[in-house]
Parts: structure tokens; C-alpha cells; sequence
């Protein structure tokens, strides 16, 4: 049996792909709409699963995204096709004239791999070739599409024996509308080494990339995030320390803000607070919460925390703060911040960011900054006040 899908992104595309043949299914994939006409018309498949979401090819167009290739199967063609919608639309309204058009089955993401192949079971049948064993399995159930494709940029130098955790792919494994790009910042250990083991089986959701010279964490996260922003499957992009000070479960969390507000950049915040696990050295704690006074006052905005490690955003705050190299090696994330306010302005730029408290955050050793490198961020601050004074 043929099964036809449809997305724009290619994470969910590879993903569906390699779970639907897994279960014995023959399986087509197109990433635009007219594509998709045309396969439909070519091989006549069993069954359509098709994002809601996808891009129209014209403006003004009376059935938005997806919903094209569903009127065009039940109404232009007068098929009977059956069409599985699945997307994280949530407006009802569309929905409705999903419906409405024909539609068969309609999955709100996020949703895991075997909910996925028990509705394509209950549509089309179980393939004569499979028992769909692997759909019914923990793993299947563990396994999920998000509702937004996302792109972490992991920046590496010497991080050799931090990168030995499972806990990377582990994470690739079951977050499968997640992409991890370590950035290897011409470590002089065996971490490219390992970031290339690592990728190993996971070539969709991990990559590595390579610079040769040591630019410093912010050249890193910088050439990191602008490498990203080129796929156009990515909804929003961020970056995370891979000490993994900051998780992947809060992670996750700023994701899910971001995704479901109009906020343009979401970020960590290493506040002590009751029902969180937030540990600081205690004299590291009376230099930063000085340096964080400091930097309050030279944004003129009240951030409790710019320095965390943990930040995600929208492609046009990366478009307009990447393109240029910051001008300081660790405060980068305070020149996001200045960038931000030369570009949206002051007050609309404090209605487009959020700081959000952390769940878990634990100091790593050997992760940070020296006592020395902190009195020098004093005179870094004093630089950027200057530079982006104008």
C-alpha cells in the first residue's frame, strides 16, 4: 500500500518516512503543494497525510496551506482518498474547512509515532508485509513530532568527555522535531572526534559544524545560528552550553513559550526560587548578581539574567543581531540585547522578549568563567555601553 505525505519540513518528512516503511508501507514525500498535486495524480496512493500548514503557492488562495491538495483530491478529483491532516494548527476555523473539503482523520501535534500508525491502521489496514510490532513498542510510544520544528546550535570547544553522555541522542531519539548542530569551535581534544561518532544514526536530527580556528563562544554560537537560519524548515533557533547547565527539559519549556505567543526571543533565567534546583558557587554568586546590576543598567531594561546559556528565537531577531561579529568574546548575549534595540526599539523590544525562570540549573566545574574573567567583564560591559551608544 502507497501512503503519500506532505510537509514542508523535512524533520517530519524524514521522520514519518522512515516510521511508515518500518511498517511495511511504500512511501512518497513531497515539501510543497504542487508538488504534492502531482504525486497524488501519479501514483494514486492509499492513503494522504498532509501538514495543514504548508506553504500556498499564491496569495489570496481560498483554501489556505495543505488544505489545497485536500480540495484537490475531493473536489477537483472527487476521490475518496482517504486524507489524514496532521499539524499543530489549533485555529478552528481552518479546521473546520478541513472537514468541511472531506477530510478523513485530523492529529494535533505533538503526537508520537504509534498513534500515528494506529490511525493509518485504522484507515487503510495493516500492511501484508507487517505485523506493526514496531509501532505498538515503548519506543514508538516515546518517540514524538512537535509542533514546531526547532534548531539548537550547541556550541564545543575541548568539550571531549562532557559529549560521551547519552543524553544528546537520547533526546534526538524520541524529540523528533528537534535538530542539534554542534558547533565545534577548533577544539585541540578529540571533540571533533566524538561530535562525528555522535552523528552517527542520527545524520537527520545531528550535525556537526566545523571551525577550524578557535573564534570564541560567541563567534561560535554566532556562525552556528546564522548556519541555521539558512533551512527554511526551522521555526525558531536556539542555542544551549553543552555542559547542559541549563537541560533539555527546560529547554523544551522555553520552546513551548515561544511557540505559543508572539514573543520573538524566549530566554533562561537562573532565579533561586522555591520548586527550583538552581546551584551557584556563593562567591560566583555576590560577582554576578554585581554584574548583573551593572548590565541592567547599561540595557536600561530589568533582566534578572542575560548571561544564562539557554536562549531561542525567531529568524529575523538572528537576520538582524548575527550578521555582524559581537564585539566582546563572552557578553555576546548582551550585545543581542543592544542589537535588538537598535533594530525594534527600546520599548518595542521589551514586548518582544521574555525571560523565563529556569526549572534546573547546576553549575558545571570547569564550564565557566574564572574569578579573573569576571572582574574583566566589568571593563567588556563598559565597551559595549560605549560602542552601542549611537
Amino acid at each position: 500500500m502507497k501512503i503519500l505525505i506532505i510537509d514542508d519540513q523535512q524533520l517530519v518528512l524524514l521522520s514519518l518516512e522512515k516510521s511508515l516503511t518500518d511498517l511495511g508501507y511504500e512511501v512518497i514525500s513531497a515539501d510543497n503543494v504542487v508538488d504534492a498535486i502531482e504525486k497524488y495524480d501519479a501514483i494514486q496512493p492509499n492513503l494522504v497525510i498532509v501538514d495543514i500548514n504548508m506553504s500556498g503557492e499564491n496569495e489570496g488562495d481560498e483554501f489556505p496551506s495543505g488544505l489545497e491538495v485536500v480540495k484537490h483530491i475531493k473536489q477537483t478529483r472527487r476521490d475518496k482518498t482517504p486524507v489524514m491532516v496532521l499539524s499543530g494548527n489549533t485555529d478552528e476555523e481552518i479546521i473546520i474547512k478541513g472537514f468541511d473539503l472531506g477530510i478523513d482523520d485530523y492529529m494535533k501535534k505533538p503526537l508520537s509515532l504509534s498513534e500515528i500508525g494506529a490511525r493509518v491502521k485504522r484507515l487503510i489496514g495493516v500492511n501484508s508485509e507487517s505485523t506493526l510490532a514496531d509501532n505498538n513498542d515503548f519506543d514508538a510510544k516515546t518517540r514524538f513530532i512537535q509542533n514546531k520544528c526547532i534548531g539548537v546550535v550547541i556550541p564545543c570547544y575541548n568539550e571531549e568527555k562532557r559529549l560521551l553522555s547519552d543524553e544528546f541522542r537520547e533526546f534526538a531519539h524520541k524529540n523528533l522535531g528537534y535538530h542539534l548542530c554542534f558547533v565545534n569551535d577548533g577544539s585541540k581534544d578529540k571533540t571533533l572526534e566524538v561530535l562525528q561518532e555522535l552523528v552517527k544514526g542520527y545524520e537527520d536530527h545531528i550535525s556537526v559544524y566545523d571551525c577550524e580556528k578557535n573564534g570564541g563562544k560567541a563567534e561560535a554560537v554566532r556562525l552556528g545560528m546564522l548556519h541555521l537560519a539558512k533551512q527554511s524548515q526551522f521555526d525558531y533557533i536556539g542555542f544551549l552550553d553543552a555542559d547542559l547547565s541549563t537541560d533539555f527539559e527546560d529547554f523544551n519549556d522555553l520552546a513551548s513559550t515561544i511557540s505559543n505567543s508572539k514573543y520573538k526571543m524566549v530566554f533562561g533565567s537562573r532565579i533561586t526560587r522555591m520548586g527550583a534546583d538552581i546551584e551557584k558557587e556563593s562567591a560566583r554568586a555576590i560577582i554576578s548578581k554585581t554584574i548583573n546590576f551593572i548590565i541592567r543598567k547599561t540595557l536600561g531594561m530589568e533582566i534578572k539574567d542575560t548571561q544564562c546559556g539557554a536562549k531561542i528565537m525567531t529568524k529575523d531577531v538572528i537576520e538582524n543581531t548575527f550578521k555582524n561579529k559581537f564585539i566582546t568574546k563572552w557578553l555576546f548575549d548582551v550585545e543581542i540585547f543592544m542589537r535588538m534595540k537598535k533594530v525594534y526599539g527600546a520599548k518595542e523590544t521589551k514586548d518582544l522578549i521574555l525571560e523565563q525562570p529556569l526549572k534546573r540549573w547546576i553549575h558545571a566545574d570547569g564550564s565557566k568563567l574564572s574569578m579573573k574573567d569576571s572582574i574583566k567583564i566589568v571593563g567588556q560591559i563598559g565597551h559595549i555601553a560605549i560602542h552601542y551608544r549611537n
